[in-house]
């Protein structure tokens, strides 16, 4: 089993990985399906079923398909670029992406939200599909956001396809038990081992690269996220609050007023700066996903603003590490919270960045797992219940707490020499198992949970 370091981290648009960047890649797959398609055409519809319908608009579903038909990819977004393509289609009903003729799209009839047909391979549904002057339906494609910005179609699905096509790789570990049995037997670390399987597939300097820029888009978005201010879109009200907290810890250091704890507050604060520029549809990374992208990066800027010997040289060890842990969850269970609730998206992110912390602050492969188990062990049964269908409440100030989870697991795990009760694959096939017992209504549809219980204006 391969999956890269650059597909668990994937620079893109908030406020979500599945509802945001998945039907936008989506569409662009579906566009490609028509270039290579011999019929004219004349138009497109979609609709949008199951966790898509429910909190699309919250998440910016209907969006993110639109820019995605029009030729926008999560990769290269241009905000300004595609609020005049949206003034554009609304004003034409047109859509004009390169190497297809113009093509009718009206939104508010051209795409539907149906709350009622949940689609059978995934929660997170979608339908596109091409039509000629008639406006008959002559090409069609059922697509799946399943989790992360990944994006399959429902023949792959169906197939069991993975994202792993390519050669062999030197260690090709399916679960956490193969992982350190592999790093027993080579003597090399997870990191080292992942880095072999990403050198054989890109070379060494694609891997030193990407990993250059997942961080700095990564560190960029804290930064941006600190230094704004205002209210988040979409009808709450919620305040962004990353700013205020971290002018105030700046202002207390070197004061000797602040008590041991108050480090919790600025790993708070860099989750939230990051989860704030997501909600705002800023750039960010995927870690593994959009509502879960703040864990990772605080956990990173902790360690190397926070900790002494920190040094930015090894955190490629650091994101290795981490990919190698979001890799098996992915393939043993799911990264997606329309699946399998909260405990897929800050459960996975945290297991991940404790992985990597544990690593880089010396850590053995069997502390590294340790310390990934720890932490996604106290999160397993999280639900996913954003109120209004905003990546916001709780979702923002959740990202603090798994940051903060991440480093207390990294900790124990370093205080001990690896042993444990509950090996990692035990609880990734448990909260594989929660996710499937798990009501849909806790899984991303805003149906229970705090979405029900809080006014939502």
């Amino acid at each position: 089993m391969f999956l890269s370091v650059f597909e668990m981290f994937k620079v893109g648009i908030g406020p979500s990985s599945s509802h945001t960047m998945g039907p936008m890649v989506a569409a662009a797959r579906f566009l490609d399906h028509m270039r290579a398609s011999p019929f004219e055409f004349a138009g497109l519809r979609a609709s949008l079923h199951g966790s898509l319908a429910f909190t699309g608009v919250g998440h910016a579903t209907d969006r993110a398909t639109i820019l995605g038909l029009a030729g926008f990819s999560p990769e290269t977004y241009d905000a300004d670029a595609a609020e005049a393509a949206l003034a554009q289609i609304n004003a034409t009903s047109t859509v004009t992406p390169d190497g297809l003729p113009k093509l009718q799209f009206q939104p508010k009839t051209d795409l539907r939200f149906d709350y009622d047909y949940a689609l059978p391979g995934h929660a997170n549904g979608m339908i596109l599909m091409a039509t000629d002057q008639q406006g008959d339906v002559i090409l069609q494609e059922t697509y799946y956001s399943v989790g992360g910005g990944f994006v399959v179609t429902e023949k792959e699905l169906a197939a069991g396809k993975t994202t792993d096509e390519g050669a062999p790789v030197p260690f090709p570990f399916k679960t956490a038990k193969e992982m350190l049995d592999m790093a027993a037997t080579s003597g090399k670390t997870i990191a080292e081992m992942k880095a072999a399987n990403e050198k054989s597939r890109g070379g060494a300097e694609n891997l030193a690269k990407g990993c250059a820029r997942i961080w700095q888009v990564m560190n960029d978005c804290i930064d941006r996220g600190l230094s704004s201010e205002g209210t988040l879109p979409g009808g709450l009200n919620v305040r962004r609050r990353a700013k205020k907290i971290h002018d105030s810890l700046q202002a207390e250091r070197g004061l000797n007023l602040a008590p041991p704890h108050t480090i919790n507050d600025w790993m708070s604060a860099y989750a939230m700066a990051v989860n704030e520029e997501n909600a705002a549809g800023g750039q960010v990374v995927t870690a593994p996903t959009n509502g879960a992208a703040g864990v990772l990066p605080a956990v990173i800027r902790y360690w190397l603003d926070h900790v002494p010997g920190a040094t930015a040289s090894r955190i490629d060890e650091f994101l290795l590490t981490a990919a190698a842990i979001g890799g098996l969850v992915k393939f043993n269970a799911s990264i997606s919270g329309a699946e399998a609730g909260c405990q897929a998206e800050v459960g996975s992110a945290a297991a991940m960045a404790a992985a990597g912390l544990c690593a880089v602050m010396g850590g053995t492969p069997e502390q590294v797992e340790n310390a990934a188990e720890i932490a996604l062990e106290h999160h397993l049964g999280m639900t996913c219940d954003p109120v209004k269908g905003l990546v916001q409440v709780p979702c923002i100030e959740r990202n603090g707490l798994g940051a903060i989870k991440a480093v207390s697991a990294a900790s124990l795990a370093l205080r001990g020499d690896g042993a444990h009760f509950v090996p990692l694959d035990s609880v990734i096939e448990t909260m594989r198992q929660t996710g499937a017992d798990m009501h849909e209504k806790y899984k991303e549809t805003s149906l229970g949970g705090l979405a029900v219980n809080v006014p939502n204006c």
